[in-house]
């Protein structure tokens, strides 16, 4: 490949900036926008058959696509998606900054609260994205880069696919980093939420100490083993950091935190304060061995019962307008706040399915250890991103303008039955933001009783407020940040009527106003 290469007429290649199993990365001149872009240039095999070469052709054409959904201020995120000579290229967001994996060569170990810092901005990027339905499968310090600033955005979504998208063949081989897998996917379950739980783990466990937790020999096998065993030591000299650690290395899935759990205690313990216990108590989730045991762990042991997939729905997340107008997506309602009997869409569950174990431990590592050289994943640095597909509300026509106060309190999905005083709970403005939300498109009357009069007037009254969300159709919220000054911030997905996505962050705040909460600022970030 030469360099001043245009692609699709427009991305002017200029230098190699990474090379992987799944493809190059060059740095390009967007000649249109005149901006520097990363265009990976997709492998598709040398030995591939004609109709293996276009499965290859499609899924990275529509990996590409997933990625572009995604927006996240800790993602690398996707601008277009090309098909050059038969091959496909993903055009995606430049940022010059080392991976995570190239400072741990340089520097061997991080400080355990600088660890708690990326690490919890990664967890942020994941959490959006598993919100949105999509597994990263491949979570290693080589797809984490940090900048100079301390900005980690995670790349490479390339070999994840959305739940439910089974029209993506199977390729036969496990894609993944043996020494950050967790144990399910080594024993030949499929990488589900909780995975990329334990991948980051590993990735953490590894800045800390300076290597995966179970080793990084150059035999696949022995890893293998060792993952699959699912026996970690715990990481010396880690301080607040190691219990969260060992709880993202849970060997059950069913005792590891969610991705957003993961990421509030990550930032707890950057911040320099214990964090809250979250979900199911670690006991006896990781077997605890000495370190000349680690890289030899066996699977002589019965398989524990694989744990049911995260069937949780996707949360919804608030929209928003160009004048600053909250609107909010279609979360379902909070449990503690009755929303309105209006119309309010269904939404699809986004269950998860998963693979049933694999009879014979042995034969099926024998098969992921041709896999894993077939696909050569102990490359470099292969940058791509992958995003959300946006969980779609119905939305039903509504016209009439709204009574400024709703006259039955049962109406209205803030009210409560007593009186709010001082700032809300980080708790009950995330419940209110996703209440909230979770009356739009459809509702806007009750949604708009639920702005304080002085934003009302901010968003130009009612009808620009009817206006903006007759041109949405459907909206997501992913995961909510929250703090204890009435404060939060949530990354809104829209689908437009004419079938365009758009995601942006956005800030919230909500005040106690008449015995109700009310949103009383909203920006975007």
């Amino acid at each position: 490949m030469s360099k001043d290469r245009l692609i699709a007429g427009r991305y002017r290649l200029t230098d190699p900036i990474g090379t992987g199993a799944m493809g190059v990365v060059w740095r390009a001149l967007d000649i249109r926008l005149q901006r520097t872009v990363a265009v990976k240039q997709v492998l598709l095999g040398p030995n591939l058959t004609e109709q293996q070469t276009a499965e290859a052709r499609k899924r990275a054409l529509r990996e590409g696509r997933i990625a572009a959904r995604l927006h996240h201020p800790n993602a690398i995120s996707v601008f277009d998606v090309a098909d050059e000579d038969g091959q496909p290229w993903l055009v995606m967001e430049y940022m010059n900054a080392p991976s995570l994996a190239n400072r741990l060569n340089l520097d061997g170990t991080l400080a355990p609260l600088k660890v708690a810092e990326l690490g919890a901005q990664a967890a942020a990027a994941l959490a959006a994205a598993h919100d949105a339905g999509i597994v990263h499968r491949d979570v290693k310090p080589a797809n984490l880069l940090v900048g100079d600033d301390g900005t980690v955005k995670i790349t490479d979504f390339g070999i994840s696919r959305a739940t439910g998208d089974v029209t993506v063949t199977a390729t036969g081989f496990l894609a993944g980093t043996p020494a950050y897998l967790a144990p399910e996917v080594a024993r030949g379950e499929q990488p589900i939420p909780s995975s990329d739980v334990f991948a980051l783990g590993s990735t953490l466990y590894h800045a800390i100490t300076g290597r995966p937790p179970f080793g990084d020999g150059d035999n696949p096998l022995a890893v293998l083993h060792a993952v699959a065993g699912g026996q970690v030591e715990p990481p010396e000299g880690a301080g607040a950091l190691g219990p969260v650690v060992m709880r993202l290395l849970a060997t059950e899935v069913a005792n590891r935190p969610t991705m957003d759990e993961a990421r509030v205690m990550l930032e707890e313990v950057a911040a320099g304060r214990a964090p809250e216990p979250v979900g199911t108590a670690p006991s006896a989730t990781t077997k605890v061995i000495p370190p000349t045991l680690a890289a030899t762990a066996t699977l002589d042991r019965p398989d524990p019962e694989p744990a049911p997939a995260d069937t949780r729905p996707p949360a919804a997340a608030p929209a928003f307008r160009d004048a600053g107008v909250p609107a909010v997506a279609g979360s379902a309602p909070a449990p503690a706040a009755a929303v309105p009997t209006g119309p309010a869409g269904e939404r699809r569950s986004g269950t998860r399915s998963r693979t049933a174990v694999l009879a014979g431990a042995a034969a099926l590592l024998l098969v992921v250890v041709v896999g894993l050289v077939l696909a050569d994943i102990t490359g470099g640095d292969d940058n791509t991103a992958a995003g959300p597909e946006s969980s779609q509300v119905e939305v039903p026509e509504q016209t009439g303008e709204p009574q400024a106060e709703p006259s039955d309190p049962s109406t209205t999905a803030a009210s409560t039955t007593t009186t709010e005083t001082g700032p809300p709970s980080a708790a009950r403005v995330e419940q209110f933001v996703r209440g909230y939300y979770g009356l739009l498109p459809g509702n806007t009357a009750a949604a708009w009783s639920q702005l304080a009069p002085e934003y009302q007037a901010v968003a130009g009254g009612y009808a620009d407020y009817q206006g903006f969300w007759s041109t949405i159709s459907a909206v997501s919220i992913g995961s909510v940040s929250r703090s204890g000054d009435g404060s939060a911030v949530a990354t809104v997905t829209y689908t437009m009527r004419d079938g365009s996505v758009q995601s942006e962050s956005r800030s919230f705040r909500v005040a106690p106003n008449g015995g109700q909460l009310v949103i009383t600022d909203s920006q975007v970030l």
